[in-house]
């Protein structure tokens, strides 16, 4: 699965961002989908993902309420819509494929797109 992530760019708080994510490769109604983050100095970590089957999603507290995953199997693409954007919320925003049950940790991804930068600047 190749995958490659969109959307970023330099926003004001309070300001919103819709990331997406295509993939290319072996079915990808098959692997759920997470999107990490990972500012400079710090790990990656968790904001949210989708399960291939049910479509049950999971954020993490510091999103939950303003962020939104979504998937379109038909369109092999993952979503992240995020909305009321703050300071703390730039990073570089990586997409993953994710063939386990541990859907919010990093290590148990099986494929990465590039990422794509998020600036929350006034």
């Amino acid at each position: 699965v190749q995958l490659q992530a969109s959307g970023g760019g330099l926003v004001q708080p309070g300001g919103s961002l819709r990331l997406s994510c295509v993939a290319s490769g072996r079915a990808f109604d098959y692997y759920n989908m997470g999107w990490f983050r990972q500012a400079p100095g710090k790990e990656r970590e968790f904001v949210a993902a989708i399960s291939c089957s049910s479509g049950t999603t999971y954020y993490a507290d510091s999103v939950k309420g303003r962020f939104t995953i979504s998937r379109s199997n038909a369109e092999n693409m993952a979503f992240l819509q995020m909305n009321s954007l703050k300071l703390e919320d730039t990073a570089v925003y990586y997409c993953g494929a994710d063939s386990s049950v541990r859907l919010r940790e990093a290590y148990e991804y099986d494929y990465w797109g590039q990422g794509t930068q998020v600036t929350v600047s006034s």
